[in-house]
């Protein structure tokens, strides 16, 4: 705010100092002025002004040699120049060692408002860009967790695509096995150090939009292209340019828009709706599914071409179910993560029942759901360590299976709760796909309309 800005002001004429400090002031401006160079340095480095306003030319010493040392000492603030020579060579060698802005007198106060509140503008924004750089970066800097082998494979996998350059990458899995994290963790290493400070990462969820709006948000439109196109607009593909776009549950993007994103894998260019010119783009593209492409090209819903442009560098997620030794690193991260996030100093940790339970447990919404009963854990619990009691039910009333047998626990179980919970693993599993669910459950087509009525699953 403009009140707690601080401004230092050096010059050895007592009139310029007096009239500029109390025209600041009146401004809500904090002023230290002074007219002789005495131990300035110091006293700028101390008060750690916003803005320094130095005289050029001073009996004592040279503005510029100050304005010299307190760019060679990194001393954080911006600095104007106040001269009287108002020749180009003055104002030039000013800029090249480092000054923001000059000017020259007799100084227009109106002037010295409208440039002082400029640069303190300019400075704000500059704080806030080195934020959100620094939370972008935060976003992107941890690794996957997890200590399996699986885990550890696609790693490596993801390590190779990167360092190769791909520009393609298919990215499969379950629902909520962490398919966007994959994707980010990719990005990452392809923009790695400081190119990713510039390079964008943005996300479309292909089954949120329509058709029509989902071809309008990726390849943008141009004026009067249609009847609510008032304006030129940029699409996803444009915005994302020079860094990466995900294509968020591409399985589910319709027949005739594929063909439009198989022109752009293959040409690397795209057209605006209403467009007559061709735009080169530089962009990696992820795309993530949890569909099988493969099935869905069989059924007619989804391209050949465009499946094996996609599938030529693909990395997919086993479920968690399918690699148990994740769980617990995975529920141990979460658990630190949202204790910190919500300042608790418990739970610490989960006792050796809880663990048995978190292992033996299917996980049917995989890493998101872990991720969800570990915050809801820390939320409403205050031991020290989780049990087994605390865990949500679903979790606690388990069936394993060895071998395809099921073990009866000792408390027995319901058979309508383990039904409904098997439908409900088998719609997420198929992301609600009844004809892949019925397939998945070896019942008929029929019979799950009906077992999905009965149970309320609608």
């Amino acid at each position: 705010m403009k009140n707690n800005s601080k401004i230092f002001l050096l010059d050895d004429e007592e009139l310029i100092v007096s009239m500029l400090s109390r025209s600041l002031k009146k401004q809500g401006y904090n002023v230290m002025a002074e007219t002789r160079p005495v131990e300035v340095l110091e006293k700028i480095r101390t008060w750690a002004p916003d803005i320094v306003m130095l005289d050029v030319n001073m009996p004592e010493t040279n503005g510029l040699d100050i304005l010299q040392e307190i760019k060679d000492k990194g001393i954080d603030t911006e600095v104007i120049m106040l001269t009287a020579d108002d020749t180009a060579e003055t104002a030039v060698k000013a800029m090249k060692i480092g000054a923001t802005d000059y000017l020259t007198k007799p100084l227009n106060i109106e002037e010295v408002k409208i440039v002082i509140e400029k640069i303190l503008e300019k400075g704000r924004l500059r704080h806030e860009v080195d934020y959100l750089r620094k939370v972008y970066l935060e976003t992107f800097k941890k690794d996957i967790v997890g200590e399996s082998k699986v885990i550890k494979e696609l790693q490596e996998k993801a390590a190779k695509l990167a360092m190769a350059g791909v520009s393609t990458v298919l990215i499969t899995g379950e629902s909520g096995t962490g398919k966007e994290r994959m994707a980010r963790f990719v990005h990452s290493l392809i923009y790695r150090d400081s190119t990713l400070r510039c390079a964008p990462f943005i996300t479309i969820n292909c089954t949120a939009l329509p058709e029509t709006l989902l071809e309008s948000e990726l390849f943008g439109y141009e004026k009067g292209a249609f009847t609510d196109a008032r304006t030129d607009k940029k699409g996803l593909f444009e915005l994302a340019n020079g860094g990466s776009i995900l294509l968020d549950e591409i399985g589910d993007m319709k027949i005739g828009l594929q063909s439009k994103l198989l022109r752009v894998l293959e040409e690397r260019t795209i057209r605006r709706i209403g467009g007559k010119q061709e735009m080169p783009i530089e962009v990696t593209i992820i795309a993530t599914t949890n569909r099988n492409l493969q099935e869905a090209v069989d059924r007619g819903d989804f391209r050949l071409d465009l499946f094996y442009r996609l599938n030529t560098f693909s990395l997919h997620i086993l479920p968690l179910r399918e690699r148990k030794e994740d769980i617990l690193t995975l529920a141990s991260h979460f658990l630190s993560y949202f204790t910190a996030e919500y300042k608790k100093s418990n739970p610490k940790g989960f006792a050796p029942e809880a663990e048995k339970v978190l292992l033996s447990y299917t996980w049917p919404g995989n890493v998101r759901e872990l991720r969800n009963v570990v915050e809801r854990l820390v939320v409403l619990e205050n031991t020290e360590f989780i049990s087994d009691k605390q865990l949500p039910l679903e979790a606690t009333r388990t069936v394993c299976y060895t071998n395809n047998r099921c073990i009866l626990p000792d408390e027995g179980v319901s058979l309508d709760e383990i039904e409904k919970d098997l439908i409900m693993q088998a719609l997420q599993r198929t992301g609600n796909n009844k004809t892949l669910t019925a397939k998945l459950l070896k019942i008929s087509y029929d019979s799950l309309r009906y077992q999905i009525k009965k149970f309320g699953l609608e």
